[in-house]
């Protein structure tokens, strides 16, 4: 992606997140220089908080990508030994028929939330015993609570307010349907480095063509802003 697209989708989603009345962090709106100055000493970077703008390596972003905003992210070792920093949340922009990827996690349950504006719609499957994408099983899902027996394949349909838990090994995709969908994501601790299986081999990140300076940073620009 051009980063010159970046920017612009930043400030789409700003105004999105605005008009739905959600306020983002402080650290949102730090420059890259003022990233670089009060990042170190806190946890921002290492827990890869901020902006994420993703067209999965694939080039175009309206059809296949997602916007998200990490706004906390906890310690995998507390996770790991069962107390603590275990959770994380996020924010996500679900544009209308644009195809987040089917997909499933490892380790990180969540609940899917809209939050906000049109229908969200998520698309299930089942894993087999080895937790690998499996076509022909459906399974069980909890929405707001209730349990929901799922078909391979069923699309399930959540209006503004209603949400799912998708636990490790609920294989998923997602879209807005009928227009854009501001999304919660409320988590164990989230790793996108190592925590997304997804179906079709794909990547996680984008490359980024530094066409103009960067709004905001990405949480995929770390490592190289920071060394």
């Amino acid at each position: 992606m051009q980063r010159s697209r970046v920017n612009q989708i930043m400030a789409e989603a700003e105004e999105l997140i605005a008009a739905h009345g959600f306020i983002l962090p402080p650290f949102a709106w730090w420059s890259p220089e003022e990233f670089r100055r009060h990042a170190p000493g806190t946890r921002v970077a290492g827990a890869r908080m901020g902006w994420d703008i993703t067209d999965y390596g694939q080039g175009k972003f309206d059809e296949l990508g997602l916007f998200l905003f990490t706004l906390r992210n906890g310690r995998l070792d507390d996770l790991q030994r069962g107390g603590g920093m275990a959770y994380a949340e996020k924010l996500l922009i679900s544009r209308a028929e644009q195809i987040s990827p089917m997909h499933t996690h490892l380790i990180k349950a969540e609940d899917i939330i809209n939050r906000g504006g049109a229908t969200l719609a998520i698309e299930l499957f089942g894993s087999d015993a080895a937790g690998r994408f499996a076509g022909d099983r459906g399974g069980r899902v909890y929405c707001d609570g209730v349990a929901r027996e799922y078909r391979p394949g069923e699309v399930l349909k959540l209006a503004p307010g209603e949400s799912v838990t998708l636990m490790p090994g609920d294989w998923h995709a997602f879209w807005g349907e009928g227009g854009d969908v501001l999304i919660g994501e409320v988590s164990t601790v989230n790793d996108d480095l190592t925590d997304n299986i997804f179906r079709e081999p794909i990547g996680r990140f984008s490359e980024i063509e530094e066409d103009e300076a960067p709004r905001h940073l990405l949480v995929s620009d770390y490592d190289r802003w920071l060394g």
